[in-house]
């Protein structure tokens, strides 16, 4: 096979005087060899060493000087074949083509200048560019939990955030696997999703948090072979530093959703104590979770979809001491007497008759629900906490819908007997890009009691990391 049936490139730095000839010969061929089909890159000098010796590398060369020029061997399935430098690229097409380059010294010295010049004007050009595109900067920390696999697509749909804006992701893990994060990054970015504008990893707070808009914190630091006092001491310390970051590093409209499986509330109000100079406002914690559960056995109860059970309310302490409230739910489609047109609910406590069966099966239901899905699965859910994050989230940028009741916790502020300071998960609505608090909520007796309870778990596991 000729030569000209394949496909020939050429890579140099562009102040290369060979690199100047071989381009000027290969334009000639180009121009006049229909066949011939022939791919440049100008590397600025700055970069090239640096690109030659990774390109070799990978692809098991030895070569040392520019241009270096390669046959792309696509038709035989083979990477490439290299051909050499400028003097064995002449060589191959004096022996196949007998033509040759005349091209002066002095010429060649003029286009490689000149091929430097256009360079950098364009690297200046893109860097312009660049400089026009304001990203919105995300920052997710344990990037390498299942949760953040699962999230990144998600946060990268178009219609996740108004006007679409470009996406620069940080992926944060602290004292992480550098290798992994860096392929968590490559995976990211062979998607090709068109808001995705940069992923950048990092495994220390050097520079965690700068400029972020948005924080997600995934990071769950429990140990088995800790107590739970140390655990709790090891968590509040990390969400210290976090939090100390954020004041000082983050944009004072960040927003940031702590969520994991443990200390989801003494995180969020260890941030808080730690960002004085940030609105409290700016920060949640995900009860999402619980309340799916939740949801899903209600649903099954009901024999209906769990997208058609909402507005279950936690209260209290994600993860500890916290109380599923049924008094907003409602079921849509559900088989019974009363049917209704498209839209029709009914309250779920209407429907469940059985409260013997809400006092007991149900609450062992909730409390298994986690075990069980970790003794099938070998690990802890992670596509339902990014389907709750996701959800938060899209609230948040567009408000809520009419009649939705979302669990967050969020700083008390005196709201139902509650004591101010604590974070507490409480039925939210987002409005105006703000989480409100509705007032038609009817606390009894019974659910004062558990509103006590949960209080004062928290109160005594902000007493014990001494935050106040």
């Amino acid at each position: 096979m000729s030569l000209s049936m394949l496909i020939v490139l050429f890579v140099g730095k562009a102040d290369c005087p060979n690199y100047a000839k071989a381009e000027h010969l290969s334009d000639s061929l180009q121009r006049n060899l229909p066949n011939f089909q022939i791919h440049k890159i100008c590397q600025h000098p700055k970069d090239w060493q640096q690109w030659l010796e990774a390109t070799c590398k990978d692809n098991g060369w030895n070569h040392d000087r520019s241009p270096i020029v390669w046959r792309e061997l696509i038709d035989r399935g083979g990477k490439g074949l290299l051909l050499g430098g400028l003097n064995e690229f002449l060589d191959h097409i004096q022996g196949y083509y007998g033509i040759t380059s005349d091209m002066t010294d002095e010429l060649m010295m003029k286009v490689a200048a000149e091929n430097l010049d256009i360079k950098e004007q364009c690297m200046k050009d893109e860097v312009h560019c660049q400089s026009l595109i304001k990203p919105l900067h995300i920052w997710i920390s344990s990037s390498l939990s299942p949760t953040c696999y699962h999230l990144i697509p998600l946060l990268l749909e178009p219609g996740m955030f108004r006007d679409s804006p470009k996406i620069h992701l940080h992926l944060l893990d602290v004292e992480g696997d550098s290798e992994a994060l860096q392929g968590l990054r490559m995976e990211a970015e062979d998607m090709a999703l068109p808001l995705l504008h940069k992923v950048t990893v990092h495994t220390s707070l050097e520079d965690a948090f700068h400029k972020a808009h948005l924080i997600i914190t995934l990071d769950d630091l429990m140990s088995e072979e800790a107590g739970r006092e140390q655990n709790m001491a090891k968590t509040a310390e990390r969400f210290r530093k976090y939090g100390q970051l954020i004041d000082g590093r983050a944009q004072k409209e960040v927003r940031v959703i702590v969520a994991g499986n443990s200390f989801i509330n003494l995180k969020c109000s260890v941030l808080l104590e730690n960002a004085p100079s940030l609105m409290y406002n700016r920060f949640v914690a995900l009860a999402t979770q619980p309340v799916m559960e939740a949801t899903a056995h209600i649903a099954q109860k009901l024999n209906v979809k769990s997208a058609d059970v909402r507005n279950v309310i936690l209260w209290g302490n994600v993860g500890g001491t916290c109380h599923i409230d049924l008094q907003k739910a409602k079921v849509f489609h559900y088989e019974g007497a009363v049917q209704g047109p498209p839209g029709f609910s009914q309250a779920v406590l209407e429907i469940i008759h059985d409260r013997i069966w809400l006092e007991t099966d149900f609450l062992d239901l909730l409390s298994t629900h986690r075990a069980k899905l970790l003794a099938k699965t070998k690990r802890t859910a992670a596509l339902s906490a990014a389907s709750g994050i996701v959800a938060v989230l899209r609230a948040w940028n567009f408000g809520s819908a009419p009649g939705e009741i979302l669990s967050l916790g969020v700083l008390s502020t005196g709201q139902f007997g509650i004591p101010a300071g604590l974070v507490f998960s409480l039925p939210v609505s987002f409005q105006h890009g703000a989480w409100v608090v509705p007032h038609d909520i009817f606390i009894d007796d019974h659910l004062k009691i558990k509103l006590q309870a949960a209080a004062f778990q928290l109160q005594a596991e902000k007493d014990s990391i001494k935050i106040q």
